[in-house]
Formats: C-alpha cells, structure tokens, sequence
C-alpha cells in the first residue's frame, strides 16, 4: 500500500492506527510522497480521533525508523532524560556529568530554547568555543572517552517528524498529545537508549500548566516509551516558581557549576531524584549520588566535556574569566511582604525581552542578560531584599526588565511552595 489516504480515513473514523500505516506516512514525510495537504490531515485526524497507546508506539517506532539510529557498544548502560521545559530548568547540565561518574553513558541530544523557556544548547553555548554541532564520530568518541555529551539533532535523525512538527504548527494540531509523544520519543529513541527518565512540568512557567495536563502527558509518554521498548518512568516536577535562582544562559551555567561543587537547592534536588530514577531503571543503586556531587566527582566530568567539545579546560577553576557578565545589573525592589504567587512563563518572557532567548528560530541572543538572585515563594522581601538582579546590555532594557518582574511577582502575608515532584507514572 502506498497511497496514505486509506491511512487518514481509518484514523478518522475511529479505527486506529497500526504498524505498516504508520510506516507509510512517516516514509511518506521523508520523501515526499505524502503531501503537505495529506499530512495535515492525518495530523487533525489524530488530534480529532486519536490513536490510543497502540498508534502511539507504531507512529514513534515508525517516525524514530525513518532515519538514522544508533546502535552502541560501550561498557555500560547509555540512557538519557527529557525535560518538557521551565524557567532556571539547567539539570542537564548537571544530570550528565552525575551519571558519567556512575559509569553510565548519556548521549544527551538537546535543543535550543523558542519562547519563554530557555534552550540547553544556548546555555552551552554562552562557554567560548562550546561546540553543540558535533559529527557523529566525534559525538561517539567523547561519549565513550568522556562519558556524556550534549549536542545538537543531526538532520539524519527522525526525519519524519522534522516535517510532521512544521505540519502541525500550520494545522493547528500542536497539541495533540498523541503527536507530541511521537515528536519527543522519535528523536530521543534514535538515540538508541537503554533507558530514559522523564521531567514533566506543571504550572504556571510550565508548557502545560495543569497536574491533570502535565500527567496525561507524562502518562502517554511512559507507556509510548515502553511499549517501544525503552524501559521509562516520568516524574511530574514543579514549575510555579523557577527551578533554580537563574534564569538566563551564562548565568545558569554558572548556577550548575556552583551546583556541580555541592551548592544546595532544588536544582541539586531535582537532579538527584532523577538520576535515582535512572539508575533503578537500569538495575543499580543510587546510595552513592551525593557523594558524586559532593566529592566534585561530577564536575570533573563536566570539565572534560565541555574541554572536549571546543571549551576552556580551566572553566570549573575560572567560571567568571569565561562566562560574560552583562554590563548593567540592577536590583528589582519591593515593598515588605511575602511572595505569595510568581507569573513563572512572564519571568521568562523577561528574559527573552533582554535578548536572552528568541521569539523566532535562528533570532541571535545576548548570553550575558538574565536574571539572578529570583525570589522564591514564600521569601520575604522589602528593603534590601529585592525580588531579583536584572541583567541588562544597557539601561532601557534593564527598566523593562525591571518592571516586568515586578508585575510577575505577587506579594501577600504568606506563601508556600508546593512539592518539589508532585507525581511519579511507572509502567
């Protein structure tokens, strides 16, 4: 069979998706003999009717086939983790190097940050001569020597879903959560993983803002996962106030650095929680995590990475003689109270207003801008407290900034932050 229609109508009419239709549309993708006409079809058709975990695991197999997947042979499990995005969100950073001196090995294939959240490869890239685009030889080699590494998506992975995702977006079918499953765990399964940990956000900085959302999501995504045959558990994590006291690149990966010498909070937390998730996925004990933070054991790997892929070796000696200060830090000052609310996603727009992010891909960002010093809920303020540090290239950005953090923070007589993880899906 090669004409996709039958394909479409049996999605549209309730009867599902199977193996060999699915394999049609995503060849079809690739080369063209799906049309741009069919495909958003078959994209509507899929968020009208849906497909069930069935359609699911034959569209991610299928999509994950249609180009390249690596095959490993190293001597250890190679795993990764996902996150679906939030603000001061730089746990890659940390959570790479962590499993590395566990004796994993993490191939970590990441993105650059669209919107108010930030991009992990931006992050990287505000270390001088960090390279992200890395071929796939050199990308085997530093996971082997080194035991992580964090690079740019090759074109020659999944490439059926780089066209579903631009479909999607001119059909208005974006969230289909059946088609965001397939988009997420194509790529990271041509990967060619053992195992794979999930971090789904809930709230108000989060893409879905709900715990009923963030837990459907995470429910499809783990039993996608697994019926693809890659072991998965999710944990759905908080995103109603920032992960970490950053937000901005440079500023984050000196915030992990701190982390990775044993700075404490909720990054290290969070860290740590799914790391655990991935060493029971693969059979092993976490009693050691700690220790691998404590004893610098993590950032040694971390140095070594980022050394082997274009950056300073002295970078963990020297954060500040690398990582570029904006030019213009000013203080956002509030009244007495407590921060009892906080417009995550608006923080986060701030950041990108700085020009610390981008509204369109390919727009070029300043890594220097940001924010530090982010009040948490339930933390005072007033005089000498200010809800945060604003990092601006010059002073009329600095004055948006500044307004626009003041009216994503709410003040009142209390505030209490919720757990750190609100739920953990297993199969």
């Amino acid at each position: 069979m090669t004409d996709p229609r039958p394909v479409i109508a049996a999605i549209r009419d309730g009867r599902g998706l199977d193996g060999p239709g699915a394999a049609l549309i995503a060849q079809g993708l690739v080369d063209g003999s799906v049309s741009d006409a069919q495909a958003g079809a078959f994209a509507m058709a899929v968020l009208t009717r849906g497909i069930g975990v069935p359609g699911r695991v034959a569209l991610t197999r299928a999509m994950c086939d249609s180009g390249h997947v690596m095959q490993w042979d190293l001597p250890g499990p190679v795993v990764d983790k996902h996150s679906t995005g939030g603000i001061g969100d730089t746990v890659s950073l940390v959570l790479a190097p962590l499993l590395a001196a566990r004796g994993l090995f993490v191939p970590m294939i990441s993105g650059r940050g669209l919107g108010h959240t930030g991009g992990t490869l931006d992050k990287l890239e505000s270390i001088p001569g960090y390279r992200c685009d890395q071929s796939e030889g050199d990308f085997r080699r530093i996971v082997r020597g080194v035991g992580c590494a964090i690079v740019a998506a090759s074109g020659e992975f999944a490439p059926a879903d780089r066209r579903l995702y631009a479909i999607r977006d001119e059909s208005a079918t974006v969230e289909s959560i059946d088609l965001i499953t397939a988009s997420i765990l194509s790529k990271k399964l041509a990967a060619g993983l053992a195992a794979l940990v999930l971090d789904v956000k809930a709230g108000s900085g989060a893409f879905l803002r709900t715990p009923e959302a963030a837990h459907r999501l995470a429910q499809a995504l783990v039993e996608t996962a697994n019926g693809a045959g890659c072991p998965t558990t999710a944990l759905i994590t908080d995103m109603d106030q920032p992960l970490a006291s950053s937000a901005g690149n440079a500023l984050e990966v000196a915030e992990a650095i701190r982390v990775l010498h044993g700075e404490a909070g909720a990054l290290r937390d969070l860290t740590l929680a799914l790391a655990s998730e991935v060493l029971d996925l693969v059979g092993q004990g976490d009693d050691d995590l700690a220790r691998l933070l404590d004893s610098g054991a993590a950032a040694e790997i971390f140095g070594r990475m980022v050394a082997a892929q274009g950056g300073p070796a002295d970078l963990l000696d020297r954060p500040d003689a690398y990582l570029r200060a904006a030019p213009v830090i000013r203080p956002v000052p509030a009244p007495e109270g407590r921060v009892s609310r906080i417009d995550v996603a608006a923080l986060g727009h701030a950041v990108v207003a700085l020009g610390g992010g981008r509204v369109r891909a390919g727009e070029a960002i300043d890594h220097r801008v940001g924010l530090s010093m982010l009040a948490k809920l339930g933390d005072a303020t007033g005089p000498g407290r200010p809800l945060a540090l604003v990092h601006a290239a010059d002073d009329s950005a600095a004055d948006i900034a500044v307004a626009a953090v003041k009216a994503a923070y709410h003040l009142g007589q209390d505030g209490v932050a919720g757990p750190l993880v609100r739920g953990r899906i297993a199969p």
